[in-house]
């Protein structure tokens, strides 16, 4: 039995729900952190006492704070920053309420929760963070601009942190998947451009990736030989070329 908890954001389902189905497989308590606290619930019935569910919305500014003085007597070992959303459409058009709260969430409350789970691993000189970013990251996103720079954030910052914890114990690892067959496309309105049309792993491969990287310590993994290696022809494209190519990507019907 592996000692300690990991904690799971956006665990209701999609990728979420299989890295905490791999966590428990390893031996860890998990604690799932979603907003749909029925959706929780079935999750963890067959886990019995090694799950607790903890409903909250990360959109909200003071949850982080609220999941850690939950958590004060539990000794998170993993920390799972899986939450996170998109919106579509041009900047100029889209909601700013939605856009907020993807900020919130897909941002702040994955550093808000960093900020306060990273300390006592590093006190204890054991823990991994696992961040899920997204090949997002690497280009810029017409069409879903901030969704893309967001991910872009999480890249950065989960590399910068992965070098300051370097020899205390403590890993950080960013997993960025391509598409993937999660309910993310129909909750971005994705599900007609061809971004989403075309080849996508499922969740449990993009989280069995993501969770053996951690586990071994890895900075960075991109999920999937066809994304690595898209990823890295695109460092040879100019940036506004790259634009035009995802910009195509996430229109509607093209």
């Amino acid at each position: 039995m592996a000692a300690g908890a990991a904690l799971i954001t956006g665990a209701s389902s999609g990728i979420g729900a299989e890295l905490a189905k791999l966590c428990v497989s390893a031996g860890y308590a998990v604690v799932l952190v979603a907003r749909n606290r029925a959706a929780l619930e079935d999750l963890a019935r067959p886990w019995g006492s090694q799950a607790r569910v903890l409903p909250a919305d990360l959109a909200d500014p003071a949850a982080p704070q609220q999941i850690f003085d939950q958590l004060r007597d539990t000794a998170v070992e993993i920390l799972i920053n899986n939450a996170g959303f998109g919106v579509r459409g041009p900047f100029a058009q889209t909601d700013w309420d939605k856009e907020r709260r993807l900020a919130q969430v897909n941002m702040l409350a994955l550093a808000h929760l960093t900020k306060l789970f990273l300390p006592p691993m590093v006190s204890r000189r054991s823990g991994r963070v696992l961040n899920v970013a997204s090949t997002a990251a690497f280009v810029p996103g017409p069409l879903m601009a901030l969704y893309y720079s967001s991910k872009a954030v999480v890249l950065s910052f989960s590399e910068a942190v992965a070098n300051e914890v370097h020899g205390t114990g403590v890993t950080v690892t960013v997993l960025c998947p391509g598409p993937t067959r999660t309910g993310f496309g129909a909750a971005a309105g994705m599900e007609d451009t061809p971004l989403f049309r075309g080849p996508a792993m499922s969740a449990a491969e993009v989280a069995r990736i993501g969770f053996d990287a951690m586990m071994a310590g890895k900075m960075e993994v991109i999920a999937g030989r066809r994304n690595r290696w898209m990823m890295w022809s695109s460092r040879f494209a100019p940036r506004s070329v790259l634009a035009r190519i995802t910009r195509r990507l996430n229109s509607a019907g093209s």
